[in-house]
Parts: structure tokens; sequence; C-alpha cells
């Protein structure tokens, strides 16, 4: 098989194995029903300066944030973890096999935060009204997702070759859930400090909120936005930019990763993994 074909075929596997997996299961489904809970209780709120419910304005940039989380956060304790258990060794004794396991992550990835995104929206349209998605809505999605994904995966596989301890990426979270703190996806970001909303919009967190919010909403509700517009072409624009750092750093630190792998570092860090469990 070609690494395409084989990436394709492995991610398709892990994919089918994740969810019809107990565990990885309510992995998925604990985090929508704790989201999908916020959102009940937001529902007879009001976006400040509207009638508009705040509930409905949220969930949109929840699914923003959650593809955002799904190719930084997923994507990095996907890494660290092959390489813990040696799964990642074994892709490099195989000819082009880091080519198909990368593809392989991107097909996994690509489907937990499909199957994410879809149980947080079937429910999500009963528990609120004011969500629609036209014919603009449905082109927006079909380059913002893509591109999305292209600005944080490769930034996520990045951050997995650089730790080799699950419990060093607690180091990367906090950071990322401060910057979704930041970004307007539970509150308009017009309310926040100038230099905070300055910060939000450097990162790929905001423009992947504002452009579900977008796709979602009605377009009187960007009247509450920065600029009082949804702001696609700089939605591309800093996403796309995004993807070109990650596309140029993930390489250089996966052959740099892959190049220091071995069978004695498989086995030091599983002594290590061994001696946390004994404790």
């Amino acid at each position: 098989m070609t690494p395409i074909t084989a990436g394709l075929r492995r991610g398709w596997i892990e994919l089918r194995h994740t969810v019809t997996t107990p565990m990885d299961l309510w992995s998925y489904l604990f985090p929508a029903l704790l989201l999908l809970g916020t959102i009940f209780f937001m529902r007879d709120a009001q976006v400040p300066g509207t009638s508009f419910s705040l509930g409905a304005r949220t969930l949109p940039s929840v699914f923003g944030m959650n593809f955002a989380l799904g190719g930084l956060m997923t994507t990095a304790q996907l890494l660290i973890m092959d390489r813990e258990d040696g799964t990642l060794l074994r892709a490099k004794a195989l000819p082009r096999g880091m080519s198909s396991y990368l593809i392989g992550k991107v097909v996994l990835v690509g489907g937990m935060s499909l199957v994410v995104f879809l149980l947080q929206l079937v429910p999500g349209l009963f528990l609120v009204s004011g969500l629609h998605v036209g014919l603009t809505g449905w082109l927006t999605l079909l380059w913002l997702v893509p591109v999305g994904f292209a600005a944080t995966l490769p930034l996520g596989a990045a951050i997995g070759s650089i730790f080799d301890d699950p419990r060093n990426v607690a180091l990367v979270n906090l950071p990322i859930f401060g910057l979704i703190a930041a970004s307007g996806i539970f509150y308009p970001i017009t309310g926040f400090p100038g230099w905070l909303q300055g910060l939000a919009q450097a990162f790929p967190m905001y423009w992947l909120g504002l452009g579900m919010r977008s796709v979602f909403l009605p377009d009187s509700l960007a009247a509450v936005e920065i600029t009082h517009s949804w702001r696609h072409l700089e939605t591309f624009g800093v996403l796309t930019a995004w993807a070109i750092v990650g596309l140029l750093l993930a390489p250089m630190l996966l052959r740099r990763m892959a190049a220091r792998e071995s069978g004695s570092a498989v086995a030091a860090r599983r002594e290590r993994a061994l001696s946390r469990i004994g404790r």
C-alpha cells in the first residue's frame, strides 16, 4: 500500500476502535454533557445590547473551540502516548511508516472532532433557538474547518514532539485554556480590555470561534463583534498564517523526534510510566 492508503486505513481503524470502546465514548459524552449543561443555564441570559440568547451565541463558539482543541491538544496527547508505548518506534521501523502514521492521525483527530461536533450540535439545536445555516454559512463551513485544522494540527504535532511525558502536557494545556477564556468563546470579546482583545486575536481559537458564529448566527449578531463584522478575510488570513508556521515547524521537530526514538528510549519511558503506577 502507498503511505496515503495505509494512513487512511490506519486512521479509519483507530477511529472505529475509539467509537466502539465504552471508555472512549464516555470521554466524548462527558465533556459534551458539561458544555451542553452550561449552554442550558445560559439560554435565558442575553447578549449585551441585544435580545438574543447568550446560550445560542455561545454554542457555535464552543464548536470552534472544540475544533481548536482537537487539533492542538488531542494531536499532542496522542503523539506523546504513542511515543511512550512504542507505537511511534514501530511506525519508524516500517518503510515510509512515519508518513502513514501522521496521515492516520489526521484522519483520527478529524473523525474524533466530527463526532464531538455532532454530539453537541444535535442536542444543542433543541436547547437553544435562533441558530440557522444558510447557503453562505455552508460555504463558509467548507473552507473554515479545513483551514482551521491546517492551522492547529501541525502545531499540535509540534507540541507533541517536544514532550515525552504525558504529565508535561499540562504545561501547554493551561495557557491554551487561558487563551480560550480570553477568546470570546463564552462571552463577547468586546467586553474585555483592549490589550486582552489584541492578545486573543493573535491565536487561532478566537478566529475559529468567530468563524463558527458567522456560520450559525444571524448577521445582526455581528454588531457585537470587533469592527461589527464577521471578518471572513481576516479569519482566513490569520488561520492560513498559523498553518504556514505549523507546517514549517512541525516537520523539523518531528524529524528530530523520530531520529531520537530507539528501543532504549521507549524502555526508559515505559519504566517511568510503571513507576508512576507503582506509586
